[in-house]
């Protein structure tokens, strides 16, 4: 089943592998290099690649060495990694990640800003090193709506720079999950308190892109109950089903395995279009399995999102069809370094 083809949105994907968005912090002056082209395109064999996270806007960087996706410059730049990815026959979405308060003032020079007043009971990397994430500067209702908007403003500029669409991020403790949490959004207006103000602002965002970029273009990676970064969702279960029964039909939804299987289930046969799911959950110490992918696309999935074995394992594809071992990495060269990121070569017989 992994490796058979599945029509997502307008794209005829040749597998069903997903290249999970992860954070590698490789960007110069918030524009992706030419290294950035170089490891995408060796791992353009992928169903579909789904990039880091790219901030939609200034204030919505999260930390440092981190690319964006809303000035002309970062437009061009990326217009050369999506290039070399479509050169070497794939197709890749970006991922949209606003940080929220899971940010820094040292990181672009912009106070962190969130749905409440609240710190994240967590550490935020900065250009000095780690440090504990400040009190966040909470947004007006004007504020919010435009922070909703800007996600329809980068989803455009995705579009400029030749990606085949993008993915919001509303997982991992990042500004759209810290509305969706029951403690990081403590307000009392139409954006928190009932289950229906705290997805207010995802399904605003969404909407968004959607009205930028068309609905077969837009996808939301989701970590229901997860509790990364100081995340508390309480009424997880009631607050998911009634986030996807307001969310647009968009060309999918992508969910981390931070749940137990019966609630995943639900979610799979409560969305009506495609479902990709990470079956690795939050980071873990191990690469995911073609056995657990197979496993999930008999339970109702329709494609599965590898993470952590696509950092070492650029022809991932080939080595499941194969049979072939996995390389693990050190976690020392996920982040920064120049080694470890495109120095992986495809398996050598």
């Amino acid at each position: 089943m992994l490796l058979t083809s599945y029509r997502l949105g307008n794209l005829t994907l040749p597998n069903r592998l997903v290249m999970a968005p992860m954070t590698r912090a490789r960007a110069v002056d918030g524009k992706p290099t030419a290294a950035t082209a170089t490891y995408y395109a060796q791992r353009a064999t992928a169903g579909l690649i789904v990039t880091e996270g790219v901030h939609p806007n200034a204030v919505g960087q999260a930390g440092p060495f981190m690319p964006g996706v809303h000035t002309g410059d970062q437009v061009e730049a990326w217009r050369v990694v999506t290039d070399a990815v479509h050169a070497n026959g794939g197709r890749i979405f970006a991922q949209l990640m606003h940080g929220g308060r899971i940010g820094h003032p040292e990181v672009a020079g912009h106070h962190p800003v969130g749905p409440s007043a609240i710190a994240a009971a967590s550490e935020v990397f900065t250009p000095t090193g780690i440090k504990p994430a400040p009190v966040p500067r909470e947004l007006t209702i004007p504020e919010i709506r435009n922070q909703a908007q800007a996600f329809g403003d980068a989803a455009r500029c995705a579009l400029d720079a030749g990606f085949d669409g993008v993915e919001l991020h509303g997982a991992n403790g990042y500004l759209i999950q810290q509305f969706l949490s029951s403690n990081a959004n403590r307000r009392a207006d139409g954006y928190g308190g009932s289950i229906t103000g705290r997805i207010r602002f995802a399904v605003e965002a969404v909407e968004a892109a959607v009205d930028a970029i068309g609905a077969d273009r837009v996808g939301i990676r989701l970590s229901p109950g997860g509790e990364v970064q100081d995340i508390v969702e309480e009424n997880m279960r009631a607050l998911y089903d009634a986030l996807l029964k307001a969310l647009p039909d968009i060309a999918y939804i992508h969910v981390l395995a931070t749940a137990d299987d019966e609630v995943l289930m639900g979610l799979r046969k409560a969305w009506p279009t495609a479902f990709i799911l990470n079956p690795g959950g939050q980071i873990g110490p191990h690469e995911g399995t073609r056995e657990q992918g197979e496993r999930w696309l008999a339970n109702g999935a329709d494609l599965i999102s590898y993470g952590r074995a696509y950092l070492g394992n650029p022809d991932l594809v080939e080595r499941f069809r194969l049979g072939l071992p996995l390389v693990s990495t050190d976690r020392e060269t996920w982040f920064q370094t120049e080694a470890g990121y495109i120095d992986h070569p495809s398996y050598q017989h």
